[in-house]
C-alpha cells in the first residue's frame, strides 16, 4: 500500500480509538461545527473534522474508499500532490457544510468522518481512470464506469441534499468534495484559473 494512503488509515484509526477512549469530548473540540449548530467553532475542524467517524461501519467504509480510490492516485501523483488533493478537498468539503447547513438548513449537529476527502478522491479517480469499471462488493453484477459512477452519486448526493432526505448524512459537505476534488486536479494541471503548469 503506498505511504500517504496508509497513513492516512492508521490515522483515522488511532483517532477512533481515542474516540473510544475520550467520549463526545473529543468530538465536541475537533468536530466540525457550523453556525448554529450549538457548538464552538475553531479554524482546526475545518481538518480535524474528517479524522473522526461516528462508528466502526463508518470508519470501514470510509478506509476502504481511500484505499480503493487513493492507493491508485497516489501510484500515479507523488506524495505530495495526492496529500494536498486530499486536505483541500476536506477543507472545501467543510466550507461547503458550513455554508449550506450553518446558514440554510441550520443543522443542529457537528459533521464528522472522512466523506469529504473521500468524494475529492472519486472525483479525481474518475477524471484520471474514466473507463476502469467499479464493481460494488455485495452486488459484483453491478459495474459502472467510474465517470459514470461519479456523476450519478453526485446527481442522486444533490438530491438527497434539497430534499433533506436521509437526516444526519452531510450530502452537501459531500457535493464540497467533489468539488474540491476538482479543484486539485485543476491546479495541479495547471487548467482554468490556476495558469499553465507541466502536465502530470
Amino acid at each position: 500500500m503506498p505511504p500517504i494512503t496508509l497513513a492516512l488509515i492508521l490515522l483515522n484509526v488511532l483517532v477512533y480509538v481515542l474516540e473510544l477512549v475520550t467520549g463526545p469530548e473529543i468530538i465536541r473540540v475537533f468536530g466540525l461545527w457550523p453556525p448554529g449548530s450549538g457548538g464552538t467553532f475553531h479554524l482546526w475542524q475545518l481538518v480535524t473534522y474528517s479524522f473522526l467517524h461516528g462508528s466502526l461501519t463508518h470508519l470501514g467504509f470510509n478506509m476502504f474508499a481511500v484505499w480503493m480510490f487513493g492507493a491508485a492516485l497516489e501510484q500515479r501523483w507523488n506524495d505530495l500532490r495526492y496529500l494536498l488533493t486530499y486536505l483541500l478537498s476536506v477543507v472545501v468539503a467543510a466550507m461547503t457544510q458550513i455554508v449550506v447547513s450553518g446558514y440554510f438548513l441550520h443543522s443542529s449537529s457537528p459533521v464528522i468522518g472522512a466523506s469529504g476527502g473521500v468524494f475529492g478522491l472519486l472525483l479525481a479517480y474518475a477524471m484520471y481512470f474514466p473507463r476502469n469499471v467499479i464493481t460494488f462488493i455485495f452486488l459484483p453484477f453491478i459495474r459502472i464506469p467510474a465517470r459514470t459512477f461519479v456523476l450519478g452519486y453526485g446527481i442522486v448526493e444533490l438530491v438527497l441534499g434539497l430534499t433533506s432526505t436521509d437526516a444526519g448524512v452531510a450530502h452537501f459537505a459531500h457535493l464540497g468534495g467533489l468539488f474540491g476534488g476538482w479543484l486539485g486536479v485543476q491546479y495541479f494541471r495547471g487548467r482554468g484559473v490556476f495558469g499553465k503548469r507541466p502536465s502530470p
